[in-house]
């Protein structure tokens, strides 16, 4: 759904990274990664922290990853968040091995646990801007086949 009159704070990508909101726009998540050592980064910069090459190129996410943090805000931080408040923000552990940080949404505080699986999910807020958040992720049960024994 989009939403027309958007009074919250915008991000204001730069160049490092506007291919990251580009992506989002188009309902993909996207990771920089290093061409020199192949570490993965978020948030966009221009040196990689590992080896401070300045060369990268983007790579898609999975989207998937597990709690690693999170703070319930009852105390909007901006009057334009005042009417979502309590609201969840979690710091997520990617399975591509960066942290990031956004709304979860569907869950309250005390429903939280370190480990718990999310994935990412898209609010489109206008036409130019969507913005990351997250929501449970229900992993579908793989069951185990253990060979028969013999011998």
């Amino acid at each position: 759904m989009v939403v027309v009159d958007f009074e919250k704070p915008r991000p204001e990508p730069t160049p490092d990274s506007q291919p990251f909101w580009d992506a989002l726009n188009a309902h993909l998540l996207v990771f920089q990664r290093c061409t020199q050592c192949g570490q993965t980064r978020h948030y966009p910069r221009p040196v990689c922290d590992s080896c401070f090459s300045m060369e990268y190129d983007w790579m898609e996410a999975s989207g998937r990853g597990t709690v690693y943090s999170w703070t319930v805000n009852h105390h909007a931080f901006h009057p334009a968040f005042k009417a979502d408040t309590p609201y969840v923000t979690v710091t997520v552990d990617m399975e591509e091995g960066v942290l990031m940080q956004a709304p979860l949404i569907g869950v309250l505080g005390e429903a939280l646990s370190i480990g718990l699986a999310v994935e990412i999910d898209y609010e489109d807020v206008s036409k130019d801007l969507t913005l990351p958040r997250f929501r449970l992720f229900a992993r579908k049960r793989t069951p185990t086949v253990l060979p028969l024994g013999g011998g």
